[in-house]
């Protein structure tokens, strides 16, 4: 009996070790208390729970006990949730109209994502924003084992948050997280059929300028013909002779390569996130043409930091500059609960992190979704030439289902804010496909009225 109650005290040693939440009613940075209920904290995966995933979950500023529950994905892999949750969909955004350096201030987003459901942002995989892990084992990460973790983070939740277990439940996420977002509602598909608990009511997911294969990178070529960067002559020079293949040539085919130079040539001073935006002039540690940048995020460069904006043209990258200057902060990361040593440099996205992609598509789980009856939003900024839009429409009409709603534009305040086209297979599970008009990589970050407005009707199951 006495070992027995020795094992137990441990066993909760173990749990308050591992995981823990923090209600948070204010925070650095923004006046007075928050008018939304914030929670953070630790959850523990992996065969030892050696793995200290953070999160921040914002309740639903609607209704949340009927509101759906969305677990979002932020990209890279290795950018943290709380690049999503301030820059792309959260209610909170950093006032950059007065920042100057200084320990910066929050103004409130009006066209957040909580507006319709209740989020939980993740710092996934380990090593990625404040989750870390206690040994060194658990790298390298692979997207099947992010999958996993993340899979299990979320059981976890629920069942310390068991009054979200009613509510519809959807995966969402953007960039390399939309290569994960299918993996992860699949996971939760398989788990429910083999009886596993909690039971989570998925519903669907949702993906954005969503990496998928390699073909993300092929259509750009194709995508900068479309867009008026290269020429008629160039594009049809390029296609014909590397025969569809603009990634990786054959390195005999010279006039394949010559193609291409003529290519990299029209498009290097283009940004690839925003092909309207100007191209920051900083030294980067990756190259940044066409065809040679893969479809990870970089890091942000490594002396924008300490550059002035003066004397420079506007640069996308100094709308960052206060997230590090933030959550660096030691008052912030005890408010936070951050436990303290764990994360000596926080970064917005981790360039240094052991990742190793090991699956070619994701292709495949969005069809086994499909054919499960999942419900599926698909969309993409249409100034994006990273993830052109052009080469996501392309796998869902790969799937070979009956278009049931023709491409057509859709509404904003009366103004065109995009394109869309539904799709639906015999089961009637329908993938949802829509271009978001000006957005670059990634969409809400640079449209949120129009996003919020897509993601609300979508999820109140209205046409966009």
């Amino acid at each position: 009996m006495k070992s027995c109650m020795h094992l137990l005290v441990f066993f909760l040693l173990l749990i308050k070790t591992t995981s823990s939440q923090k209600t948070i009613k204010t925070l650095p940075g923004y006046p007075g208390p928050l008018p939304f209920k914030l929670e953070t904290g630790y959850i523990s995966v992996g065969e030892h729970d050696e793995k200290q995933l953070f999160y921040y979950f914002i309740e639903s500023e609607g209704d949340p006990e009927t509101d759906p529950l969305m677990f979002w994905l932020t990209g890279g892999p290795g950018c943290s949730g709380f690049s999503g949750l301030v820059i792309e969909i959260g209610p909170l955004t950093f006032d950059l109209a007065t920042f100057d350096g200084s320990f910066p201030s929050f103004n409130i987003n009006p066209y957040s994502w909580t507006k319709a459901a209740s989020i939980i942002f993740i710092d996934a995989p380990v090593g990625t924003g404040f989750s870390y892990s206690n040994t060194p084992k658990s790298y390298p990460i692979y997207d099947t084992q992010s999958a996993k973790d993340n899979y299990m983070f979320l059981r976890k939740w629920l069942m310390k948050h068991p009054k979200f277990l009613k509510n519809r439940l959807y995966v969402a996420g953007d960039s390399y997280g939309g290569r994960i977002t299918p993996m992860v509602a699949l996971e939760i598909a398989k788990g429910n059929e083999a009886g596993l608990q909690p039971r989570m009511l998925l519903q669907g997911y949702i993906v954005g300028n969503p990496v998928t294969n390699d073909n993300d990178i092929n259509e750009r070529v194709p995508y900068a013909h479309r867009m008026a960067l290269i020429s008629d002559e160039y594009f049809q020079l390029a296609k014909s002779s590397c025969h569809g293949n603009y990634v990786d040539p054959d390195p005999n085919n010279y006039k394949c390569l010559y193609a291409l130079q003529l290519v990299k040539k029209c498009t290097n001073g283009i940004s690839n996130v925003q092909i309207l935006e100007p191209k920051c002039a900083f030294l980067s540690p990756k190259p940044n043409d066409l065809l040679s940048s893969p479809v990870f995020i970089e890091d942000d460069p490594v002396d924008f930091l300490s550059l002035s904006k003066q004397g420079r043209p506007w640069c996308r990258n100094y709308n960052y500059v206060p997230t590090y200057i933030w959550a660096n902060n030691d008052t912030v990361q005890e408010v936070l609960g951050i436990r303290k040593g764990t994360v000596p440099d926080w970064k917005r996205c981790k360039k240094t992190l052991s990742y190793e992609s090991d699956v070619a598509t994701a292709t495949k789980y969005h069809q086994l979704l499909n054919e499960k009856g999942f419900q599926a939003l698909v969309y993409s900024g249409d100034h994006d030439m990273i993830v052109p839009y052009m080469s996501t429409r392309e796998w869902i009409r790969n799937f070979n289902l009956n278009v049931d709603d023709k491409w057509r534009p859709w509404y904003v305040g009366g103004q065109v804010a995009g394109y869309t086209e539904k799709y639906k297979n015999v089961n009637q599970a329908y993938i949802t496909f829509a271009t978001v008009k000006g957005g670059g990589h990634t969409a809400p970050e640079y449209k949120p009225k129009e996003c919020l407005a897509m993601i609300d009707r979508w999820l109140s199951l209205s046409p966009l």
